[in-house]
Formats: C-alpha cells, structure tokens, sequence
C-alpha cells in the first residue's frame, strides 16, 4: 500500500492517528489534505536519522555557504532610508 494519499479534513480528523502510523512505517509516501477540494496540507513520512548521519542538526550546513572576502557584513546594505525612519506604517 505504499504511496500517496489524498483526504478531505473530516477523513483526516477521524483516521489521524492510523495515517501517522502508516507514514511513520513508510506504507505512505505522502498525504495531502483538502479542504473543499484544494489541497491545504501535505505530511511527509519523518526523516531517517541514518540519513542525516552522526551530523548534529546545529551547524548542519556549515561550509556550504562562501562569503567573498570584499563583502563587508557590517555596511549598510541599502542607501535610502527606511519608510519607518520616516514615521511611515507599512504599506
């Protein structure tokens, strides 16, 4: 029965704790949820903890991001002023 699945709110409400397990088990690769036919959820089965390996969730992407040596983090990064600086509300 592995694959995807498509219920309304009202099927998900009553059979939410059956579709877990099945997600959690993998007999579900995903579920969306609708709502008066548009989708308004999806689940995804959890992550597999061998897949992210010994990596610590904090850090997880340190050394994927470079950082040129002549971009200054400390300038301002726009030269007009800000609406607020202004007394001007959000539009």
């Amino acid at each position: 029965m592995q694959g995807e699945l498509t219920v309304t709110a009202t099927e998900f409400k009553a059979k939410c704790l059956d579709i877990l397990d099945q997600l959690a088990s993998r007999k579900l690769t995903k579920v969306t949820i609708t709502k008066r036919g548009k989708p308004t959820g999806v689940l995804l089965p959890p992550v597999d903890s061998a897949a992210i390996g010994d990596r610590p969730l904090y850090g997880y992407l340190k050394g994927l991001m470079v950082i040129p040596d002549d971009l200054d983090l400390t300038a301002p990064a726009f030269d007009e002023p800000f609406d607020a600086n202004e007394g001007i509300l959000p539009r």
